[in-house]
């Protein structure tokens, strides 16, 4: 039986992930954002919300949520958490994400967009990888300009994540973001490149 060619799409904060994901929606292809539906079940999931209450105290969830900012301002902070935080929500995440593949069986292609699509190990779930990339500085600005925060701030975020040239040997295609060329373009080209890959 035939079934979806999985493509993950990836790169670091501000690298132009979502600006992809949203061209892509809009030609009518299905985009699975991990970041965002893990939230979502950070939120509503009482498995998760158990262990992270086991992991960070029972204040860190507020009426409204999960305390982000308290997360993150302590994760930041301490690595091994964040690590614990992961290996709760990863599996979840994944679980979610196969349920989510088996509702459109029938397309020819699904994406997975996650910016730590290598480091969670989501890798052995996709195809083929599109690296989104860009200059730190463009990345920078897209990020104080997004979030309005310091650009202080996203350096550090920048030099916690896997750099570029870790990801680059493993990546089937690479946008770079910010070459003045046309997004829209490049996305074209990668699939009729992928029209072209078959599955196994």
């Amino acid at each position: 039986m035939n079934r979806p060619l999985i493509v993950g799409i990836t790169g670091g904060i501000g690298s132009g992930k979502s600006t992809l994901s949203n061209k892509l929606r809009a030609e009518g292809y299905q985009v699975y954002d991990c970041d965002k539906e893990a939230k979502k079940l950070q939120n509503e999931h009482p498995v998760i919300r158990e262990k992270i209450r086991e992991l960070f105290g029972e204040d860190i969830y507020t009426e409204s949520g999960l305390d982000r900012k308290k997360v993150a301002d302590i994760v930041f902070q301490n690595r091994d958490l964040l690590d614990q935080l992961n290996k709760i929500v990863h599996p979840f995440v994944r679980e979610d994400f196969l349920k989510w593949v088996g509702q459109y069986i029938t397309e020819k292609f699904l994406f997975m967009e996650s910016a730590i699509l290598f480091e969670s190990g989501f890798i052995d779930m996709v195809d083929k990888v599109i690296l989104m990339t860009a200059s730190e500085d463009v990345r920078i600005r897209r990020v104080v300009k997004r979030d309005g925060i310091d650009p202080e701030r996203v350096r550090a975020r920048i030099s916690k994540q896997l750099p570029d040239t870790e990801k680059i040997p493993f990546s089937d295609f690479i946008i770079h973001s910010d070459d003045g060329k046309p997004l829209y373009d490049k996305m074209k080209k990668i699939l009729k490149d992928l029209e072209n890959c078959v599955l196994d």
